[in-house]
């Protein structure tokens, strides 16, 4: 149900540190719904929100296994469509509002390893710090995917992930 598209663009200075950008986008694709409330409520859909973060900074990455990109100044903006403009506020925007821009810090760390034979961990933790309100609050987005390849042709994949959002 999720659009994470996370691509980054390097220059290598030395042979473990390079400077570059990232370009970071996430979405869904279907609504989401709170179910304790009677009646259901509509709580998220496609665009609803959505993020937009451009990141230029520094890059290390002391083994094949590991990347860590810091930007001490980065854009992000966060988008509600129009058709769903009644949850804006839910994501931090002004009501009536269908974006918000917001310019801070941002890391990612990204880790691959292969745990096992065919047993694979990836994970990204995402942190960002909103310079124009409560920079002390971080935002935190951590995805987390195993990946077990049974044959050839198949793969089984579980993945969980960790959203903080202060606003």
């Amino acid at each position: 149900d999720r659009i994470d598209f996370y691509s980054k663009y390097l220059y290598m200075v030395k042979p473990k540190m390079g400077l570059g950008v990232v370009g970071s986008f996430r979405t869904q694709f279907t609504d989401g719904y709170d179910y304790n409330e009677t009646p259901i409520v509509k709580t998220s859909a496609f665009f609803a929100p959505a993020y937009l973060t451009i990141a230029p900074g520094l890059d290390w990455q002391p083994c094949a296994d590991f990347s860590l990109f810091v930007s001490p100044i980065s854009a992000r903006w966060t988008f509600v469509s129009q058709g769903n403009i009644a949850l804006a506020p839910d994501y931090g925007l002004d009501s009536g509002k269908t974006s918000r821009f917001e310019a801070g810090a941002y890391l990612s760390a990204n880790y691959k390893k292969e745990i096992f034979k065919n047993v694979t961990y990836k994970g990204r933790l995402d942190l960002y710090s909103n310079y124009l309100s409560n920079p002390q609050n971080i935002d935190v987005f951590w995805t987390n995917l195993f990946g077990l390849k049974v044959n050839k042709w198949l793969t089984v994949t579980y993945s969980f992930d960790l959203i903080y959002d202060d606003d």
